[in-house]
């Protein structure tokens, strides 16, 4: 993928499809370093999927045989000698603390550092085309941070859908005067 947002919404489709109502999505940058972290509380994976997650010919789709998502974020953080960690816990073993969280790490001065990109495009398709999902998007850097909870949102919107193409609108302003503000 030409940018990391666009693996960051792969990942996080990923956590809707396993039944996740929270996804929280935080990015950092510290220097030289760039992480991505995606935690949900969906289903989780059992120990035998988290081991073959990594492997692009293993998916739990019937409609193709390769399953690109993690492989490709994983490649990409290694390929610039970052790694990726995943973790997770099946909703059968594990009370309310189940769920799924993924960890890269890329360094940014390496030549094959893939971009972060669109990050505010992520976000806003992803609560458009979820929007009785809840989303945590943060985004710190060393001048500041990037933040919203749609949790927050529905409180103060009530029965407006946050799909709606007013409140889609607001997202991508609020995000964009933040990005301006760092």
């Amino acid at each position: 993928m030409k940018e990391l947002s666009l693996n960051i919404l792969d990942i996080a489709e990923n956590s809707v499809k396993a039944g996740a109502t929270l996804t929280e999505i935080t990015v950092d940058e510290n220097g030289s370093t760039l992480s991505i972290t995606i935690k949900d509380n969906g289903s989780g994976m059992p120990a035998q999927t988290l081991a073959a997650v990594t492997d692009p010919f293993y998916t739990t789709r019937t409609t193709r045989s390769v399953g690109l998502g993690i492989p490709l974020i994983k490649m990409s953080a290694e390929q610039t000698g970052g790694y990726l960690e995943l973790k997770s816990k099946v909703a059968d073993d594990a009370d309310a603390t189940h769920g799924t969280e993924l960890f890269a790490l890329y360094y940014k001065n390496h030549i094959d550092f893939t971009p972060l990109g669109d990050v505010i495009s992520t976000v806003t398709t992803l609560i458009q085309g979820h929007p009785d999902v809840d989303f945590t998007f943060v985004h710190r850097t060393e001048y500041g941070e990037v933040r919203l909870e749609t949790a927050a949102l529905r409180e103060v919107l009530g029965e407006v859908s946050l799909a709606s193409y007013e409140v889609i609108k607001w997202i991508t302003e609020y995000l964009r005067e933040q990005y301006d503000e760092i």
